[in-house]
């Protein structure tokens, strides 16, 4: 049997009951933290918390070279880890994919994502977001300027009149500083701001946290500001309902004139 489980968004207790139980009763545990880290915790912590070892995995141990895992799912019960929700990548689909092809069990529970948490931080209705991208470091993607992929899905998605949630690049041990690097949320903004400047831009930071940040702000004026520790996204509105505009302009301080409402 191999269980994904979702961490949840911050420390070793945004685990749910059925995942904690689950975890606990495993007889191995694996985990990646590439795509996304519980920054209110550590590996040592989150073990201990939980009665077990934990093998975390880099990127190509969990892509290119499963077959350990795979192998021992075969014959125990096999618990995989992520922060948030497994199947957020698909990365992980993949993985349960090969389990099936070797006849393996899997069984998937799920975590708070960053998606869920930012519509309920923000007010914005979550039905009403499209597709969401993702901001790289500059030095990730090596062009001048904002990728093709950020530009499009923020324009396609204003089109539309649906809201877009930008995460920020992380790097997990990078080959450049050997260190994780966090993009924070002014950085974002500023880079956005490029082509963006008077776009109206919500920070969540922390969510999950208990002290979760939410300002709203033009990109231009948002890469004046400092907000915290990581992680951070932006969010950028579409077309607001009036409620939706009525929780921006209380729960972010959003200037009611700068925002689109139906």
């Amino acid at each position: 049997m191999l269980t994904f489980i979702g961490l949840g968004l911050y420390d070793e207790r945004s685990i749910t009951v059925e995942g904690q139980e689950a975890l606990r009763a495993a007889d191995r545990a694996y985990a990646e933290f590439y795509t996304s880290e519980l920054i209110g915790t550590t590996i040592a912590d989150l073990e201990s918390h939980h009665d077990v070892e934990i093998e975390v995995r880099d990127r190509a141990g969990v892509e290119q070279h499963p077959e350990d895992m795979l192998e021992a799912a075969a014959t125990e019960d096999v618990a995989f880890l992520t922060a948030g929700d497994t199947m957020i990548s698909t990365t992980h689909v993949d993985l349960r994919l090969r389990a099936h092809d070797r006849g393996i069990e899997t069984r998937v529970i799920h975590g708070i994502t960053a998606q869920t948490a930012t519509s309920a931080l923000t007010g914005l209705q979550n039905y009403r977001f499209g597709k969401a991208t993702t901001l790289p470091f500059p030095y990730a993607h090596g062009a001048d300027g904002l990728p093709a992929s950020v530009t499009e899905t923020i324009d396609a998605n204003r089109a539309d009149g649906l809201h877009t949630v930008v995460y920020l690049d992380i790097k997990i041990g990078h080959e450049r500083t050997e260190e994780d690097e966090y993009m924070t949320a002014d950085v974002g903004a500023e880079l956005l701001a490029e082509e963006y400047p008077d776009l109206v831009g919500v920070v969540v930071a922390r969510a999950g946290s208990p002290d979760p940040l939410v300002e709203a702000g033009t990109m231009t004026d948002l890469a004046d500001r400092e907000f915290g520790d990581p992680l951070h996204l932006l969010v950028v509105p579409g077309e607001c309902h009036l409620l939706e505009a009525d929780a921006l302009e209380e729960l972010a301080g959003a200037d009611r004139d700068a925002l689109e409402i139906a």
